[in-house]
């Protein structure tokens, strides 16, 4: 592993009792699959919506926790996120896995360097951590030239951890055959691109008061909840509140809300949840 900064401590959390920060709010940078919505070429009911909470950048999210900003991956639309948001400061990131519509906006942190003045960690599963040092190998090239050099310090983690304080505790799920992270911080979960949860993981995941979950679409997918199944398993994880994330063009955002369960709903692109963190 790679040597951390003094603000994160890898932790065994069986007798952690989490910090208690003051304020939580997550903002949902996208709320879109792979391809985004409206999709290229694409001249279908919600592609030609009129109603924005249909246009979906690829999927992330910032968490703030009092003073700090979380960031989970770095889409291709990462730039636009930060523009649409006045994303102005990025202390950390988390990566749940390492394909292209989660890591591809990850140069765009160099902007972010210069303002900051410091480097960025990122966290995520060890492939995904390897992937990512082959795919921005230039990041620590001495012989780079031009445009400057993201600072992205990359961790491997696989086990609970704090930074500045906060407990973060990385969740496995399956995205298909291909094992990934969910993330939980206090009453908050973030699980994306899954198609299953283990029994080790489903219990970690109980007692939120916010989960973001995927749900993909209506027909079956082999690497995605559809959205009948992240029903059913938001409905076991009792969440006070559920959000779904990752929706494909063919998901209506008021047809899909106006069937589903009080307490789930559909999220959006620049939805903001403020969380009550008396944890």
């Amino acid at each position: 592993m790679s040597r951390l900064f003094n603000c994160v401590q890898l932790r065994d959390t069986s007798s952690l009792m989490p910090p208690q920060p003051a304020n939580m709010r997550i903002t949902v940078l996208g709320s879109g699959t792979s391809s985004g919505v409206p999709v290229i070429a694409c001249d279908c009911e919600v592609c030609r919506s009129s109603d924005p909470h249909n246009r979906r950048l690829r999927s992330s999210a910032l968490v703030e926790v009092d003073a700090i900003k979380i960031l989970i991956d770095t889409g291709p639309d990462l730039r636009q996120q930060c523009l649409e948001n006045d994303i102005r400061r990025i202390d950390a990131v988390l990566y749940t896995h390492e394909h292209a519509d989660h890591i591809f906006g990850c140069d765009d942190l160099r902007i972010l360097n210069f303002v900051q003045g410091q480097e960025i960690p990122a966290f995520g599963h060890s492939r995904t951590i390897s992937h990512l040092r082959k795919v921005y190998s230039y990041f620590t090239n001495p012989f780079q030239n031009g445009g400057g050099i993201p600072k992205v310090a990359f961790h491997e983690v696989s086990e609970a951890f704090t930074f500045h304080g906060i407990l973060i505790e990385p969740i496995p799920v399956w995205h298909g055959k291909l094992e990934i992270y969910g993330y939980r911080i206090g009453p908050f979960a973030y699980v994306n691109d899954c198609s299953g949860i283990p029994d080790r993981s489903l219990e970690r995941l109980k007692g939120l008061k916010v989960l973001i979950l995927d749900a993909l679409r209506y027909r079956s997918h082999p690497t995605h909840f559809n959205l009948e199944e992240a029903v059913q398993t938001a409905q076991m994880l009792g969440a006070e509140r559920t959000f779904f994330t990752h929706m494909t063009h063919d998901v209506d955002h008021r047809k899909a809300n106006a069937d589903l369960p009080e307490g789930m709903e559909l999220a959006f692109d620049r939805l903001q949840i403020d969380i009550d963190c008396a944890w």
